[in-house]
């Protein structure tokens, strides 16, 4: 039996410079094994936020080669799931993949304090995506679908 492939997933979020930097940097470094994943940002700003690399940096993850970019940078990439932190509709089709909302503020402007909290939030998500992601897929029978979908 070979092994799932990677799956392919984006985290978007508006400025691409705090919640989904943070959370391409966990998934990188906790979840290569199981997924290949990106951020974007509806609205991209210029650099990743002070506090954000900062803060990220606290937890000795360094966010080398990662800058905000925007959904259209990505060109055709296929996505087999879209985390979705923007606090609203993605107005931007996203090929087939599937969409999960999560609800987490975004730090930009607030103090430093509640920025490592929103970024121990979205370290437990991820955490969590990333053990849904381990688990093996259910059996496929003739008729059934491709199996579970993450989250």
């Amino acid at each position: 039996m070979s092994p799932e492939p990677k799956k392919r997933v984006l985290f978007v979020c508006i400025g691409n410079s705090c919640r989904s930097q943070m959370a391409e940097a966990f998934a990188r470094v906790y979840g290569s094994d199981c997924m290949t994943p990106a951020s974007a940002g509806v609205a991209p700003a210029r650099s990743i936020a002070r506090d954000t690399a900062r803060a990220m940096a606290a937890k000795h993850i360094e966010m080398e080669g990662q800058f905000p970019k925007a959904l259209k940078y990505l060109g055709r990439a296929q996505f087999d799931l879209v985390i979705n932190m923007t606090g609203s509709f993605l107005k931007e089709p996203i090929a087939t993949a599937h969409v999960v909302d999560w609800d987490i503020p975004d730090p930009i402007g607030m103090d430093y304090a509640d920025h490592c909290a929103i970024r121990d939030s979205i370290e437990r998500r991820v955490m969590t995506l990333i053990l849904e992601l381990r688990k093996p897929a259910a059996p496929k029978f003739k008729g059934q679908g491709s199996g579970r979908l993450p989250l």
